[in-house]
């Protein structure tokens, strides 16, 4: 009786497993206000950012566990060494960032739908690891030239570098064809659209 109660249950603890959804996209694609618009407008889909690690200090009121982690340098190198990451990335010297396994799987084991917004080599590094239960999704300026107008008309940065974010964002191009799928980002309200559709599909099959 026991074991017919519990195999009765086992589908329905094994579907409350939440899933993930990959975002890269070089700087100034959108992907930000794509993911943004996503959680706001569709709250059905049940989506929640991974909080990630830095080995940086606190900033204003950010709590350790809410933003993120905060762990020391020496502790994060620790971890990256027990091989703790998916991905991870040090962006200058002693200042990393850096998702952990074991905190994707706590938020999966939850039920939530487990969100990264990564550079592409992470993407690719959290899609390898997952498989299936990932959908990564790239999100793509129409054009180099569009992308530094975008990024031109945004007025906050220098010239040195916005030429800097165009030339990583053509060899970040590269990467779009090791994703599951490519958004154009041409129209915001189409992107949108056509990205809701690939994410309900794969969460709702």
């Amino acid at each position: 009786m026991n074991q017919e109660k519990q195999e009765s249950l086992s589908p329905e603890v094994e579907k409350k497993r939440g899933k993930m959804l990959i975002f890269s996209a070089p700087s100034g694609s959108g992907k930000s206000t794509i993911i943004n618009w996503l959680r706001q407008e569709h709250p059905e889909l049940n989506l929640y950012f991974s909080i990630s690690c830095t080995s940086r200090a606190p900033r204003g009121t950010e709590q350790d566990g809410v933003e993120y982690f905060f762990l020391s340098p020496e502790e994060f190198q620790k971890r990256i060494d027990n091989g703790e990451f998916l991905e991870y990335e040090e962006v200058y010297p002693g200042r990393f960032y850096g998702t952990l396994k074991a905190q994707v799987e706590k938020q999966l084991d939850e039920g939530q739908n487990v969100v990264f917004d990564v550079d592409v080599k992470g993407g690719c590094n959290i899609k390898a690891h997952y498989g299936d239960e990932a959908l990564a999704l790239f999100i793509q300026p129409p054009s180099i030239e569009e992308l530094r107008r975008r990024l031109v008309n945004r007025g906050t940065e220098t010239m040195e570098v916005i030429e800097d974010r165009l030339a990583r964002a053509a060899y970040e191009l590269t990467f779009a064809e090791r994703f599951d799928c490519v958004i154009v980002n041409d129209d915001l309200a189409t992107a949108e659209e056509e990205t809701f559709q690939k994410v309900s599909e794969f969460l709702c099959p």
